[in-house]
């Protein structure tokens, strides 16, 4: 089978699952059978791109959800997934039968789940419910046709041989990373293990806006540690038992690692790899990336929807494809012109699938992944390696192991940091058409390659320069920048209405709506989910006056009286109630000639909220 024919396997496996119309089974079973049996690959190729939707269709058609009324569920499930806090409550999936579940506990039944870790079951008493019309494909993508409150949760216990070690690795990585501070900790869990579970919503932050959330999630850069760490003993076996061992080497990371689309897709080109040179015809990357994907999208349809796997695999076909010719093209030392060639590739890779999904590819994730990535490796080996000894020895050797650790890990999350503060903005679908205009402008110039490679890099340059060199956005009326969260500006004044917002979402939609501070924040409720979520904004932006409701747990935060009328710039906000949640309207409004003062009631300490047409507000005392 030709290189051509492989790729057009791959694209016609997952264009027929993303159709998944509904064909018939078995003869389309039969003509893959036939094409095989005939050695003709573009028969394969049509027929996996009807096996593909034929096995889609059914994928789909077994995500069919719980009756309107719900369904009462009171015995065991087995977690599928590690328990993860959202939103002031503890989200799981599980397994309920043959069904998969997205499971919301609280209280009690949150904090008995907590420890608990994929694979391990647990006695549930709760109600099964069919998710939202908006849900629903979000969460086909992890298998799940229902959602369930847990009321009470009793026993628990282990589950298969494999699993317990699986875990059992897992919280030793963890227990010997307690040296390390919370964020720390959390990045290296991310690092080693692809567990973002415990990342603080800054930290997550800081990592997207500098386009590195890719260093956290597992890889083939993991899988290919963990094997070379093994080759030793791997070299002990005989060619067979060697190719077995190798197998269940990959299989065992990938059940540590939680079988994460991009942990799939490693993972299977790391057997076909394997299997290919055990059989004496090793095969190139770009071939192993096409039939990873073409089995593993027909063992899981559901697959080619996942933002993830898109992510990884357009990732790993930019480097394959553009890594080495960038590499042989551009000035400087060797060492430097394979980092950035590695670079610049994988963001061409995942920009098809960040633009349209997310808006835009962050500029900044460029000079920030060229001063992260090479600290990346060296901290998922060591961390991995050291942060086992750690775990078994425990302290003081804890403590001493995990000192690189510490200084990496401290390296990398400055970059994200310094990343998330660069003005430079996001590439967005307008950039990409004229990065591509530059691109065949240099294919033209090929006759004369001495103006090629300066004529595309200067184009690029400034293409990429564009998003940081552009107008401010104008103004904005109500524009919802995350849920819970909507955002107004008018006349450089700014103002956001929150309502129960997350922090990590918010700071992402402040950030697309190029908002750089805020003047007035309209805090609905004033519990402590919402004192977090405005010091985290605090901590990220310049933020003037924040108004809450009565008996508020928001620090330094004014509550405005009913009935008072604030002007800030260009718009106007009008206090209608402040219990027991604070109740206001937000207008544009010519902005006023002098200032106003409003008086505060129920906060002593705070006096008055003046806010002028300089929108600039601030609580006097």
């Amino acid at each position: 089978m030709s290189d051509r024919a492989t790729y057009a396997l791959a694209v016609a496996v997952c264009a027929g699952a993303w159709l998944a119309a509904g064909l018939p089974l078995v003869p389309a079973v039969g003509a893959v059978a036939l094409a095989l049996a005939a050695r003709r690959p573009w028969f394969l190729v049509v027929g996996a791109a009807v096996l593909a939707s034929a096995l889609g269709a059914r994928a789909e058609a077994g995500l069919a959800p719980p009756p309107p009324g719900g369904e009462g569920v009171r015995g065991e499930v087995v977690l599928v997934s590690d328990p993860v806090e959202t939103r002031g409550a503890l989200r799981v999936d599980v397994r309920v039968g043959r069904r998969r579940v997205e499971a919301w506990a609280r209280g009690e039944a949150a904090a008995a789940l907590r420890p608990r870790l994929a694979g391990e079951r647990v006695w549930v008493q709760g109600r099964l419910r069919a998710p939202s019309p908006d849900a629903r494909s979000r969460l086909a993508r992890r298998h799940v046709s229902a959602r369930m409150s847990v009321d009470e949760v009793g026993e628990w216990r282990p589950g298969g041989l494999v699993g317990r070690v699986a875990n059992g690795l897992r919280r030793t990585l963890v227990r010997g990373a307690a040296p390390l501070a919370g964020d720390r900790r959390a990045l290296l869990t991310g690092f080693v293990l692809g567990d973002d579970r415990e990342q603080s919503p800054a930290v997550a932050d800081d990592f997207r806006a500098a386009g590195m959330t890719h260093l956290l999630a597992v890889s083939g850069q993991n899988v290919a540690f963990v094997l070379v760490l093994c080759r030793p003993l791997l070299r002990r076996l005989g060619l067979r038992g060697r190719w077995l061992a190798t197998l269940g080497l990959i299989a065992f990371f990938g059940l540590v690692t939680r079988w994460e689309p991009s942990v799939l897709r490693a993972s299977a080109m790391a057997a076909l790899a394997c299997t290919a040179s055990g059989l004496g015809r090793p095969a190139p990357g770009r071939r192993l990336l096409a039939l990873a994907v073409a089995g593993v999208v027909l063992v899981d349809p559901l697959l080619v929807r996942s933002v993830a796997f898109q992510l990884s695999v357009g990732a790993s076909a930019g480097i394959l494809a553009l890594a080495q010719p960038l590499a042989l093209r551009l000035p400087g030392p060797r060492w430097l012109a394979e980092v950035v060639a590695v670079t610049l590739a994988a963001q061409v890779g995942v920009a098809p699938v960040l633009v349209p999904v997310f808006g835009g590819l962050p500029v900044a994730s460029v000079p920030a992944n060229l001063l992260a990535v090479p600290a990346a490796g060296p901290l998922m080996a060591w961390g991995l390696t050291a942060g086992l000894a750690a775990g078994a020895l425990g302290p003081p050797a804890d403590a001493v192991l995990h000192l690189p650790t510490a200084v990496l890990v401290a390296w990398v999350a400055a970059v994200a940091r310094w990343g998330a503060s660069l003005p430079l903005g996001r590439i967005e679908g307008v950039h990409l058409v004229a990065l591509g205009a530059v691109v065949v402008t240099g294919l033209a110039c090929r006759r004369r390659r001495r103006l090629a490679v300066p004529v595309a890099a200067v184009g690029a340059t400034l293409v990429v320069l564009a998003p940081a060199l552009a107008p401010p956005s104008g103004p904005l009326e109500g524009v919802p920048v995350a849920y819970g969260a909507e955002v107004w500006r008018s006349s450089g004044a700014v103002v956001l209405v929150l309502d129960g917002a997350d922090g990590g979402r918010l700071l992402e939609g402040l950030r697309a709506e190029a908002v750089a501070r805020v003047d007035v924040v309209v805090a609905r409720r004033g519990g402590r989910p919402a004192a977090a979520t405005v010091a985290l904004l605090r901590d990220r932006l310049p933020v003037g006056v924040v108004v809450a409701p009565e008996d508020h747990r928001i620090r330094g935060a004014v509550i405005p009286a009913a009935g008072a009328v604030v002007q800030v710039g260009g718009l106007r906000i009008h206090v209608l109630e402040t219990r027991p949640t604070l109740e206001a309207e937000v207008s544009r409004a010519p902005p006023p000639a002098p200032p106003t003062a409003v008086t505060a009631g129920g906060d002593a300490g705070v006096g008055s909220l003046r806010c002028s047409s300089s929108s600039v507000c601030a609580p006097t005392t």
